[in-house]
């Protein structure tokens, strides 16, 4: 990806920053073993980053500050999805407390945890929540949560709790994982905690940055399946025959096209800020998650059980991403792209004036 990051000079120096981390543990960064303690060691460095990544349509078009972000997701989740899955979610809070004006000082670790349908769902009452959350993601790591839960009404809320007090029970047993396994996802609850209410009603799923959000994930799942292509092409380099040439055709020819498409998308963001792009954005993540799946299934095909087997990188990335991934709806995403596609198409039947027949038309 260098040609695409020759602006992004943020990204070159969390590049230097980390790489700098992995060669004092005498690794590289296409080979080496992680632990907890590297895990760490680099979320502190990345979050000391976090004021500078640029949020979501948070400027001109010219200056791409959308695809900026994405392109440092995308590189931290080659390296490692733990990292970018925490490192998401973390960068996600500060967009979504910055979209609703929160003003408060937001310094530390932050996680989203917006899961929902509990049994003992979470209840806030007088300033202090009880309840438990579900699917909570770094929960043992994390500084703040900012969560959802839904009000007597029925409505979306946001709670913004600070994880360093009494009354909260995290519960890992219920995560079993094989990939994903280290992300420290847990089940969290809460008996009388403080915590804070911030912006309006429903605010959460209706803003537009939702979607702007939804797509930093499709960049992570993005960045991990570059690096196990990167695999299939360098053993092409080193040993090259006329299948792994195929193969490399195959899946290069898939990567570009979604490599382009995730630039149109960057550019619709930044140059229309007000609009969610919900379209746009849910066909980038069924297109990369397709794309995941078939580089997975590609690279296993060319290069056999070897790097599964005997590559501590490239089998995490493979194991992790096939989890990651699942974060997509599958056919229920399908389904709101045709629902969303056939209202585009009958807005375009009555307002065209250019003689477009399809909204597919070139």
């Amino acid at each position: 990806m260098s040609l695409l990051n020759t602006r992004n000079s943020l990204l070159q120096n969390i590049k230097s920053a980390i790489q700098e981390i992995i060669t004092a543990d005498h690794q590289s960064i296409s080979t080496f073993v992680i632990t907890d303690t590297l895990r760490h060691d680099i979320m502190n460095i990345l979050v000391t980053y976090s004021d500078k990544i640029p949020h979501p349509a948070s400027g001109d078009a010219d200056n791409s500050p959308t695809l900026i972000r994405w392109q440092i997701l995308a590189y931290i989740a080659g390296i490692d999805l733990t990292i970018a899955k925490w490192f998401e979610s973390h960068l996600d809070a500060l967009s979504i407390l910055y979209e609703v004006g929160y003003s408060e000082a937001t310094q530390g670790l932050w996680a989203v945890w917006a899961a929902e349908g509990h049994p003992d769902p979470i209840r806030f009452k007088q300033g202090k929540i009880s309840g438990t959350k579900s699917w909570c993601s770094g929960a043992n790591i994390v500084d703040h949560g900012l969560m959802t839960y839904r009000d007597e009404e029925g409505q979306s809320q946001l709670l913004v709790v600070h994880m360093k007090q009494d009354g909260i029970n995290i519960d890992n047993g219920a995560w079993q994982a094989v990939g994903m396994q280290a992300t420290d996802t847990a089940t969290i609850q809460f008996h009388q905690v403080v915590a804070s209410n911030v912006g309006a009603a429903n605010a959460y799923l209706e803003r537009v940055g939702f979607w702007h959000g939804a797509a930093g994930v499709a960049a992570c799942w993005y960045g991990a399946t570059t690096s196990i292509a990167d695999y299939l092409i360098k053993a092409y380099q080193q040993k090259p025959n006329d299948y792994k040439a195929m193969y490399v055709g195959q899946i290069g020819t898939a990567l570009a096209v979604t490599q382009q498409y995730f630039h149109h998308v960057s550019h619709l963001i930044d140059s229309q800020p007000n609009r969610s792009h919900e379209l746009a954005i849910r066909q980038l993540r069924a297109n990369v998650e397709q794309l995941a799946r078939e580089v997975i299934e590609t690279v296993g095909l060319a290069l056999g059980a070897a790097p599964f087997c005997s590559n501590a990188h490239f089998a995490r990335l493979s194991a992790d991403l096939s989890v990651f991934i699942r974060q997509s709806h599958g056919a229920f995403d399908l389904q709101k792209i045709g629902e969303l596609s056939s209202t585009l198409a009958s807005a375009l039947t009555h307002e065209t004036t250019d003689g477009q027949e399809n909204i597919w038309q070139l």
